[in-house]
């Protein structure tokens, strides 16, 4: 059964016996008494492949975002939010309005509002929160100029960059359109800032379920020093860290072939989709653009019943579509099963080929 419903873009997992192993899965105390085994070179490792001084690591980036916001309120920060911002991030915002924090936000990557918003703020360090990348749009946020827009203010911007790490990476191109080395928006960027934190789940591309919060070796220090969570949570399993170890050994190791065979699936399937694929993004998310006479709750069961699974999702306009979530496991064959599905459930059971879309799947790159 074609599965397109994974969040596991690179298709890396982690058996048991890929692992190096443990003594205890726990040490039974919080991180702020002592960090797990393991912890320190990963940490290590991470904040030199999103490009930031220093990282550690977290549960999960709804502790980095519970803790950290408010503890920047503190210092002084207002928040100045990108409206695209990830539900988890958005929590994390409320808490700290909760707490008195003033919060401006912004249509999503306009620049030239957030310039605004800011100018029209007498007091307070702006902090821009926002994702590294849009899922649902396809692009990526326009970090330069954020960064522009909070310096003469002495601010920061904070991204969600859960999506990006593992996928983009530096200096794209036709035969690499994620780029090389899977750091992050900041690389494919090209910014090395201490005004910019970022915030990420593993949990995607690498597949591994903890989190980073990485910046400048100031920023790491007083997170160290006021984290809440490091003394009332319980801290990521040695587990989980060893999973994120063999991430990135994986990703040292082949992680552009991944990529390179990932994007050769999206290609594979967008070609399939021809005018119904929805927005011009390589990324492996890929939203159906059905008609608005197709109903997408019906096609879904259909889908289904064919032995293919997708993700029914709502769109930002509140419309309801198919999606396809690839994996670099995925094959040329299943993605075609896949595609003469959907033509026989969008064309209310007569057999139509996808290549009538105007598309075709193509043979091979």
């Amino acid at each position: 059964m074609p599965d397109f419903t994974s969040a596991l873009y690179l298709g890396i997992e982690h058996g048991s016996r890929q692992l190096a192993g443990w003594d205890r899965l726990t040490l039974g105390k919080p991180a702020a008494l002592e960090p797990p085994p393991g912890a320190a070179e990963v940490e290590r490792q991470l904040a030199s492949l999103v490009g930031c001084e220093e990282a550690v690591l977290a549960t999960s980036t709804l502790h980095v975002f519970h803790d950290l916001l408010p503890i920047l309120s503190r210092r002084g920060f207002r928040l100045f939010v990108d409206e695209g911002l990830y539900p988890i991030g958005m929590w994390g915002v409320e808490r700290a309005a909760a707490l008195g924090t003033p919060v401006t936000r912004f249509p999503r990557h306009d620049a030239k509002a957030l310039w605004q918003a800011i100018a029209n703020t007498k007091s307070g360090r702006p902090l821009v929160v926002a994702d590294g990348f849009c899922v649902s749009c396809g692009t990526t946020a326009p970090l330069r100029s954020y960064i522009d827009c909070v310096t003469a203010r002495d601010g920061l911007v904070m991204i969600d960059d859960t999506q990006a790490v593992g996928i983009m990476g530096c200096d794209p191109g036709p035969r690499s359109p994620y780029g090389s080395g899977g750091g992050g928006s900041l690389s494919l960027a090209k910014i090395r800032s201490p005004r910019v934190v970022v915030v990420s789940s593993l949990a995607k591309a690498f597949g591994a379920p903890v989190a980073l919060v990485a910046g400048s070796r100031q920023l790491i220090s007083e997170f160290l020093s006021s984290s809440a969570t490091r003394v009332h949570c319980s801290p990521p399993s040695v587990a989980a860290i060893a999973a994120a170890a063999h991430a990135l050994a994986v990703n040292a190791r082949c992680g552009d072939a991944l990529r390179s065979a990932l994007a050769h699936r999206v290609a594979r399937l967008r070609r399939g989709l021809g005018r119904l694929a929805a927005a011009a993004s390589v990324f492996p998310v890929q939203h159906v653009r059905l008609p608005a006479c197709i109903d997408p709750i019906r096609v879904h069961a259909r889908l289904c019943e064919r032995g293919v699974r997708t993700v029914l999702t709502r769109l930002e306009s509140n419309r309801t579509t198919i999606t396809f979530v690839l994996t670099a496991r995925h094959t040329d064959a299943e993605i075609d099963q896949a595609l003469e599905a959907l033509a026989i459930a969008t064309h209310g059971g007569n057999r139509t080929t996808h290549a009538s879309w105007g598309g075709g799947s193509g043979n091979g790159r």
